[in-house]
């Protein structure tokens, strides 16, 4: 198996049914999808269940490691088959357009790349407007002070080669997406090649509810943001140089 696509989710119902039937149209190498639940009476189960008929591909895997992305994302890999790991989100349908270019930077030899959509023509709609306000400014100044050769480690769209999971050594709490954050630091901080691959984020495009919190999200970003300036700004590894960037050419097109 080439690639294992892990979509963490809860309750996202229609967001999950559209973005499935996406996937499945869209992807063309050899892959399997795993949808992970923390709740054994999740909607999306139900989803999986009815669409798996026609994506054989399609797999429903139990989180039992506790509730949370980062533990979702440890048994996805643990359950993958798949020389390459996806990690995405069921609610946005934009990155589908990266996922061929992200491919084609693992060939050119990246070992970790990412979805930006603060450079190179990618853009942010829709979602809470503080948290795009933080999201914006933390992954300016980590970027632009702390040295991250990535514009936006703070995106959950990344893709990596399913035997370096262990290396990176994940940490973080189980507070929304803060694992990508620490994911992208880590990988920088190890010295791998890195990619970056602009996208259009809509946010809950299609409706659902978000699980965004501030005050939690924030004090856990936070930790990992300062972690990070400090860290890669004593780091030797992974210059500016040592980063490609692939623009899909939908978005060559718009232009």
């Amino acid at each position: 198996m080439e690639l294992s696509i892990l979509l963490p989710v809860r309750n996202e119902g229609i967001n999950l049914k559209i973005m499935l039937k996406i996937l499945r149209a869209v992807v063309e190498v050899e892959h399997e999808v795993l949808v992970i639940c923390d709740d054994p009476k999740d909607e999306s189960i139900q989803v999986v269940e009815t669409l798996g008929r026609d994506y054989p591909n399609l797999r429903l895997v139990q989180n039992n490691l506790g509730p949370g992305v980062v533990h979702a994302i440890r048994t996805g890999v643990e359950q993958a088959s798949g020389r390459l790991i996806l990690i995405f989100a069921a609610d946005e349908v934009g990155p589908v357009l990266a996922i061929d270019e992200m491919l084609f930077l693992i060939d050119e030899g990246c070992d970790f790349v990412s979805c930006t959509r603060y450079a190179h023509g990618g853009r942010r709609l829709g979602g809470s407007w503080i948290g795009a306000i933080l999201s914006r400014w933390a992954n300016r100044l980590l970027h632009a002070i702390g040295g991250s050769v990535l514009t936006d480690s703070t995106t959950g769209i990344k893709m990596f080669h399913r035997r370096l999971f262990e290396s990176l050594n994940i940490q973080s709490r189980p507070v929304g997406w803060v694992v990508a954050l620490e994911m992208a630091i880590k990988a920088q901080l190890m010295g791998l090649k890195l990619g970056e691959v602009p996208i259009v984020s809509i946010d809950r495009l299609y409706g659902g509810r978000s699980t965004f919190k501030l005050g939690p999200w924030l004090v856990q970003y936070l930790v990992w943001f300062f972690w990070g300036m400090v860290h890669l700004r004593l780091s030797t590894t992974g210059s500016k140089r040592n980063i490609q960037v692939r623009i899909p050419e939908a978005m060559l097109g718009a232009k």
